[in-house]
């Protein structure tokens, strides 16, 4: 399905997938050259982010970019549920040869995670999306050959 205005990525807006109220909701995934760039805003409920899950999965797979930031300023609350999900995002995608970067974490969010005991495997921090940009970058020109 396409998005709630026929635009969009894959799935995104599909019906369902919004609020209680019947809203269908959209998380924009931006593609900035080899990275995908994706930006939460609010409560993402929990079909939305499985559906964003398969989404960002099969963007990297189909596009063949090197990183994946998700910025997650916009969002209030990171429940375990989302937790885990964002850890798979960041698994799916290393086993699809793409680096995960999580960017804009609230201060609240991260004591939230600790107190959870959802260390994130797989997922690098950042505290910004500029910054998180700049850790891909830096990535793909170090090279293999790296220490």
């Amino acid at each position: 399905m396409t998005g709630a205005g026929g635009n969009g990525p894959a799935g995104y807006g599909h019906p369902g997938a919004g609020a209680a109220g019947g809203h269908a909701f959209t998380v924009p995934v931006l593609k900035l050259g080899d990275i995908l760039l994706v930006t939460l805003q609010g409560e993402l409920h929990d079909g939305m982010a499985e559906q964003l899950q398969q989404d960002i999965t099969d963007r990297i797979a189909h596009t063949r970019v090197t990183g994946v930031v998700i910025d997650i300023s916009g969002v209030e609350i990171v429940d375990s549920f989302l937790g885990r999900v964002l850890a798979e995002i960041a698994a799916g995608a290393e086993l699809l040869a793409a680096r995960t970067v999580l960017a804009g974490m609230r201060p609240a969010v991260a004591i939230t995670l600790v107190e959870l005991g959802l260390t994130l495997p797989g997922l690098l921090t950042a505290l910004d999306v500029e910054r998180a940009m700049e850790l891909l970058t830096a990535g793909e020109r170090e090279g293999e050959g790296s220490p």
